[in-house]
């Protein structure tokens, strides 16, 4: 296994990855730190969400700022707020120890454009953004692309199923002949091998990361079947009733599935609160900042509002309804069993969704065992 300094990794650098219990290099960034550190030229690194993406591409960023030079140098764009601020905040730890500060700055809807224009008329590196933000903060002038070196395509197939293309298109033609593209994504669809032809060189170099090697081990992994949707009712208040203060996340698939479940569980006297994608953004930041400070005990999210999360000692994931994308069981049960802890990730399954199931089971090459009812 090899270690941050055999890869290349800065002595300053490591010091904030270990104060941040990052200790050993994922199988992502053992691929693309060394590389991204000494070429110039494009790259394609190919994983799912939770493989350690962000320090992949992260450290090599950091490492390459030129601190003498205030203005922005690497731009990376994702598809959702969350994930924004998530990014933003880990570079930041990260480089603490910086000999020479790195300033970052995440902009994104929801906020007052006004405060972020003011925010990026000071020195800043590094700029965060999702893509919707960034181009009106283009179009006021806000921010120049003029030194741009690195651009990041973060989780790009997910910008693009969000109606971003036309965004990322405007920003690439503005940056053209003048940066180098690291592209990161859990698949490759038709419209971004588009985006890859027409923008990236022909010999991008390319890095792939097989989901079956990114669950984590320390995650146990359960099943109880259920008769149908109100039986699954009964089967979490059953479960909850044995977590005590334990704090977990319950996935639905939809935001009305979020919203009608977190209020039968209030209804039942816990403390829980829905998440999903059509929260104004300082409502998503309360409760988060409520589930964050223990006030809440029970997040109810959907796939979309939990991107970017990274909330420590959560006890348990339940997915109440099964994801469409294989990806998204890796990511939900992943907000569990963080920092070296044990994890519980369990399923509410009806017979229709078993086939579901044990195609999970298949393609990731996990156990899940079942629980067998009182």
């Amino acid at each position: 296994m090899q270690t941050f300094t055999e890869l290349g990794v800065t002595d300053a650098l490591i010091k904030g990855l270990v104060e941040n219990n990052i200790f050993d290099p994922t199988e992502i960034q053992r691929k693309s730190i060394p590389y991204l550190l000494k070429e110039g030229f494009d790259f394609i690194g190919q994983a799912q969400t939770g493989t350690g993406k962000t320090m992949a591409f992260g450290l090599p960023l950091l490492q390459k700022i030129d601190t003498n030079n205030s203005k922005v140098q690497a731009l990376v764009l994702c598809p959702t707020r969350e994930l924004a601020q998530q990014i933003a905040k880990q570079l930041f730890r990260v480089a603490r120890y910086n000999p020479s500060r790195i300033f970052i700055e995440s902009v994104y809807g929801g906020e007052p454009i006004e405060i972020q224009t003011k925010n990026l008329s000071r020195p800043t590196h590094i700029v965060v953004a999702t893509p919707g933000r960034l181009i009106d903060l283009l179009e006021r002038k806000a921010l120049s692309l003029t030194d741009i070196k690195t651009i990041v395509l973060d989780e790009a197939d997910e910008m693009l199923s969000m109606g971003f293309k036309d965004s990322i298109d405007t920003v690439l033609k503005q940056t053209n002949g003048q940066r180098q593209i690291w592209l990161f994504s859990a698949t490759i669809p038709e419209s971004l091998d588009r985006i890859i032809h027409s923008y990236m060189e022909e010999d991008a170099y390319k890095v792939q990361v097989d989901i079956k090697n990114v669950v984590n081990r320390d995650i146990e992994h359960q099943y109880v079947q259920c008769i149908d949707a109100k039986d699954k009712l009964t089967t979490l208040l059953e479960f909850l009733r044995t977590q005590g203060k334990g704090r977990g996340i319950v996935f639905c698939k939809t935001k009305d599935g979020t919203q009608s479940l977190s209020k039968q569980l209030i209804a039942r006297n816990y403390s829980a609160e829905a998440i999903h994608g059509d929260l104004q953004q300082r409502d998503r930041e309360k409760v988060l900042r409520a589930f964050k400070n223990e006030k809440v005990q029970i997040l109810v999210a959907t796939d979309m509002a939990a991107r970017g999360l990274d909330i420590t000692d959560l006890q348990y994931v339940i997915h109440y309804q099964l994801p469409d994308q294989l990806e998204y069981y890796t990511h939900r049960s992943g907000r569990t069993g963080r920092a070296g802890k044990k994890g519980l990730s369990i399923s509410l399954v009806t017979s229709t969704e078993m086939k579901r199931l044990k195609t999970i089971e298949s393609e990731l090459k996990i156990s899940i065992q079942k629980i067998r009812r009182a």
